[in-house]
């Protein structure tokens, strides 16, 4: 596969310390590395994105037939893990719903920066990289998903 480094952006969903404990959260971790140092080397455009809350008010509340997987916040719990290598200079997202397009301006770096294509990886897929997937689909994005590089609470 060729990918135009120009016009693709890596999008990297909720790999923080309270969330990469999910069953091959630690194999995720190490895929997404290696997409990392691929994208900084082709000086590709990386979002990282993280879920935290203000003061837990904030945090999404969703009524469901099923109970929906809530997460322990111990202090740090929002941190990116160390091996992704984020820094001060990295764009990053903080979003307050599963999703990393509502309500964030993601959308709108990506335009700016002529980007229509993301490549997709992170925890969880069923939770935070579906609902930006969709959200991506109906904005008009290309999408590329890393299935080695993707898992969720519940297999």
């Amino acid at each position: 596969m060729s990918i135009d480094f120009k016009k693709t952006a890596l999008v990297i969903i909720d790999l923080q310390k309270g969330i990469v404990g999910a069953p091959g959260g630690q194999a995720v971790v190490e895929k997404t590395a290696e997409l990392v140092n691929v994208f900084r080397q082709n000086d590709g455009f990386i979002a990282f994105v993280k879920v935290s809350f203000h003061d837990g008010k904030d945090a999404l509340k969703p009524l469901t037939d099923q109970p929906v997987h809530v997460l322990e916040r111990p202090e740090g719990w929002d941190e990116f893990v160390p091996e992704l290598g984020v820094t001060s200079n990295d764009y990053v997202v903080t979003k307050r719903q599963w999703g990393a397009f509502f309500g964030t301006d993601l959308d709108l770096q990506l335009r700016r920066r002529g980007i229509d294509t993301i490549v997709l990886c992170g925890i969880a897929t069923n939770i935070g990289v579906e609902s930006t997937a969709r959200e991506a689909f109906q904005l008009g994005y290309h999408q590329i998903f890393i299935r080695d590089a993707m898992t969720t609470f519940f297999k």
